[in-house]
């Protein structure tokens, strides 16, 4: 049995608010969940919920929505906004290599590009193996996964950027990359500045980089078929320059 590989690497999402703040308006995944689920308002499952992005949406739609996240800070934001805008979900913190959800059914998907947090072989196996045990035969799992590319996943790589946070005021985070051929891990070091203030934090997170064939052999391994594979959530063509994978897989045994 593999150690837990996601309590050590969360440092990420300490702030729930300000993580939400960042990423609600993104909506190129949710029109491709939309857009493939069309009318039929199933019951569906979410893996690494978050902070509701996508869940509240669809939930809102008349989809019954079963979302699960393993850190216990997003997963409340997520309950929250939920509650405010009046909307019914089935909350749960749970690790998704060992999923105990009541129900199974024919769509799971996990976006964010949470598979990176999968770090190893064994992690991987065991997250496609838990969500076998909940898909109906036939039934799909979605997901998305940054694609390696090479020119870009340098020993080395130092970079700014600059941002806009929850209570209006000016961010810039200093980003120090290294990626590690063998375990394609790449190890991401940020320190935060808010303008006008001396005080400053730091962060870190590890993902996990997985490569087109590596994946298919994966998939296959465990019980799935790839039906798609996408360069971006708008279906445009896998190319090696392609910034994501969008994988769409199907239980087949």
């Amino acid at each position: 049995m593999y150690q837990n590989e996601f309590s050590g690497n969360l440092e990420k999402y300490k702030n729930p608010i300000e993580y939400d703040t960042l990423y609600e308006n993104y909506q190129d995944d949710l029109h491709y969940i939309e857009n493939h689920l069309k009318k039929k308002k199933d019951t569906i499952i979410e893996l690494a919920c978050g902070t509701g992005r996508l869940a509240i949406p669809l939930a809102k739609q008349g989809f019954d929505v079963y979302a699960v996240d393993i850190h216990e800070g997003m997963l409340q934001l997520a309950m929250d906004k939920a509650q405010k805008h009046n909307v019914h979900l089935h909350f749960t913190v749970q690790d998704c290599t060992q999923l105990q959800l009541p129900i199974s059914s024919n769509f799971i998907y996990m976006t964010g590009n949470s598979f990176q947090h999968f770090l190893s072989n064994e992690s991987q196996n065991a997250l496609l193996q838990s969500v076998k045990k909940h898909l109906h035969e036939g039934g799909e799992f979605v997901f998305d996964t940054r694609n390696a590319i090479l020119c870009e996943l340098s020993t080395m790589d130092e970079y700014e950027e600059s941002l806009v946070n929850s209570n209006g005021e000016k961010l810039t985070i200093l980003h120090r990359e290294e990626y590690d051929p063998v375990t394609q891990i790449l190890t991401c070091h940020a320190l935060h500045k808010l303008e006008h203030s001396a005080s400053t934090f730091e962060d870190s997170i590890l993902l996990r980089y997985t490569y087109p064939m590596e994946m298919k052999r994966l998939l296959a391994q465990n019980g799935f078929e790839l039906l798609h594979l996408y360069g971006s959530w708008n279906k445009s063509d896998f190319t090696k320059d392609s910034p994501s994978m969008i994988v769409h897989a199907r239980l087949t045994k």
